[in-house]
């Protein structure tokens, strides 16, 4: 439903998207719609509201859309196409978010979004964090603040891989790095360096403590990105087979050398080619710990398979969703939810937002 949501470009669309949801099969195979039911205006009834993208407004003062939430490690990880349309009649320059990498939200933002909407971005912001390579290149999370040039020159290797990925799309990538103040300059000069041997221009962000002011540069760098000449296209076209789309996305955005399919996976292959439901983009289910599909693959993995276990059919949405390793479709949340700090008194005084 959330999918759909963000993929619909009316309430009519929605209506339509509703309707086409895979609900059961018959006895011969046969899929049943949910419009079969004639339970799709009632479905459509309770997105009457929720379908229009929520104005808000930053700390900075600055007007955004907040609408949807599908996670990207399970779903396509984009806002819903209506506030992008929005926002794109309402401000010269949009800025989107695709949750979780480039392996993730980019690509789904990219393959799936961009496809159904028709939308060809100018460039694409990468954002990092010196103590997330050192993460990924072997030093402990109790230890980030700790200078270690060799783990982050390892670590350094799964942000390159991001770039790629991003300049395999035929588009600009800015990096933007998240410093913190742990970071030194030696650290910093070096992210930068390396990103700049791959031709992504580098910006420090300090808008987390600086606000509007703290991102200036990188405001100017992404403007500048935008201007360079581009080449925007998806990885793969709609209408090849499953595994194909599959394994485009792996080799290309993951760097596996290939795709197995678990014996259960083959069997649902079949009946979705059978039913003729194959002709849709591929929305790949996968750990964000890892360009891998097993979480405990750190950095940049090289020689490994990904395995898909199971397919799904999201008729409503448009897409396959192919479950990879052990990835469970319930989203999670942090040890400690931030809604745990949040209250409200008796004068309505709102605190632990912030």
């Amino acid at each position: 439903m959330m999918a759909i949501l963000c993929l619909s470009g009316s309430l009519t669309d929605m209506k339509r998207r509703l309707g086409e949801i895979v609900v059961a099969y018959t006895t011969d195979g046969r899929a049943i719609r949910a419009k079969e039911l004639n339970v799709t205006g009632a479905l459509t009834l309770l997105f009457k509201d929720a379908i229009k993208p929520n104005l808000v407004q930053t700390l900075g003062g600055t007007p955004a859309f907040v609408h949807g939430g599908p996670f990207a490690n399970i779903a396509h990880g984009c806002n819903s196409v209506m506030a992008t349309k929005l926002a794109l009649k309402l401000a010269d320059v949009v800025v989107t978010e695709a949750g979780f990498g480039a392996d993730l939200g980019a690509e789904k933002f990219l393959d799936i979004k961009c496809r159904f909407a028709g939308f060809s971005p100018d460039a694409v912001v990468i954002v990092a964090t010196v103590r997330a390579l050192k993460m990924h290149g072997g030093v402990p999370k109790n230890d980030l603040s700790r200078v270690d040039m060799d783990a982050l020159s390892k670590g350094m290797e799964n942000l390159l891989k991001h770039i790629e990925t991003i300049q395999a799309f035929g588009l600009p990538a800015v990096v933007a790095v998240n410093a913190f103040p742990t970071d030194t300059a030696e650290e910093l000069s070096f992210v930068e360096k390396k990103c700049a041997e791959l031709g992504a221009e580098v910006a420090i962000s300090e808008v987390w403590a600086k606000g509007g002011e703290g991102g200036v540069a990188l405001a100017k760098k992404v403007e500048a990105a935008m201007a360079k000449p581009k080449n925007f296209h998806t990885l793969y076209e709609a209408d090849a087979s499953i595994p194909d789309k599959i394994a485009t996305v792996a080799r290309t955005v993951y760097g596996a050398d290939g795709v197995e399919f678990t014996s259960a996976a083959k069997k649902q292959l079949a009946e979705i080619e059978a039913l003729g439901l194959d002709k849709m983009p591929v929305c790949m289910a996968k750990t964000q710990y890892s360009l891998s599909d097993d979480p405990s693959k750190l950095g940049r993995p090289r020689g490994f398979s990904v395995t898909v276990r199971e397919l799904r059919v999201s008729a409503g949405a448009g897409f396959i969703v192919a479950l990879t390793g052990d990835i469970l479709t319930m989203p999670g949340l942090p040890k400690k939810p931030a809604a745990e700090a949040m209250d409200i008194d008796e004068a309505g005084r709102i605190t632990g937002l912030f």
